[in-house]
């Protein structure tokens, strides 16, 4: 190939992949916590998150009070099934609280269609004293 070909060859493959990278976006939701139905609870909190659509990367950050015992987990879940179904553990549940989780193509998919929620759970509320539905910010 002569040398001219090569270089127009490099420079059209390096334009692609520029391309696709302009395609990626940061997806920024955010999430009230609110006490679950039927617990009577008056705990609070809030949660942010950033979804980078081409790494499938998920920072999120968040912070509660007010729950009536200690927290013993807490989790995103996506969809109740089907391909896009998510759960995601929340490693680090006292408030304030953050971590990041590399999220599989249809669970991606899933949390910006707008299907994931928050739960925390507490030793007095084992099913989830607080909840949030992520949306878009």
């Amino acid at each position: 190939m002569p040398p001219t070909a090569l270089r127009a060859a490099i420079v059209g493959i390096a334009l692609l992949g520029a391309a696709a990278s302009a395609n990626a976006e940061v997806v920024r939701f955010k999430a009230d916590l609110i006490p679950v139905a039927g617990t009577n609870s008056t705990a609070s909190g809030s949660l942010t998150a950033d979804y980078d659509t081409d790494s499938k990367k998920l920072i999120w950050n968040g912070t509660y009070k007010g729950v009536g015992t200690y927290a013993t987990s807490a989790s995103f879940h996506g969809a109740g099934a089907g391909p896009r179904r998510a759960f995601v553990r929340i490693l680090n549940v006292d408030s304030p609280f953050e971590g990041t989780a590399i999220l599989s193509a249809p669970q991606g998919e899933g949390l910006v269609a707008g299907e994931w929620q928050i739960v925390v759970r507490t030793s007095g509320f084992p099913k989830g004293e607080l909840r949030g539905q992520l949306v878009r910010n």
